[in-house]
């Protein structure tokens, strides 16, 4: 992959993380896997770690304008870092072609209803 695709990547990635709370996954991991051929499983792994420092500096603005309900957030992540471990745990145990397919369907899954029913 060629530098200047590399920063445009993460340039939107950052973007839309900031934007719509999205980037590490839906976009990171497709270009990781295509562009930079990774495997699906270094990809999520590598985009868990990229997203780390977007998603500090995208919280941060967010923070300032008043966006975040912080009790909530609190439990969300709470949970969500205990989920976290057993998908990540999981997912060891697929197949990288599995877990494309699996991302690929919840992807369409998620727009469809996004696009469809609000």
């Amino acid at each position: 992959m060629s530098t200047p695709a590399a920063i445009l990547g993460s340039a939107l990635a950052g973007l839309l993380a900031g934007l719509f709370g999205v980037g590490g996954g839906v976009v990171l991991v497709p270009l990781l896997v295509y562009a930079m051929k990774f495997d699906p499983h270094r990809a999520i792994g590598t985009s868990l770690a990229v997203i780390v420092p977007v998603a500090i500096a995208s919280l941060a603005r967010h923070h300032l304008a008043g966006h975040v309900v912080w009790k909530t957030a609190l439990w969300v992540a709470l949970v969500a870092g205990v989920a976290g471990w057993l998908g990540a745990e999981l997912s060891t145990h697929l197949a990288g072609s599995v877990l494309k397919r699996a991302f690929a369907v919840f992807l369409l899954l998620v727009s469809l209803k996004m696009l469809f029913w609000g």
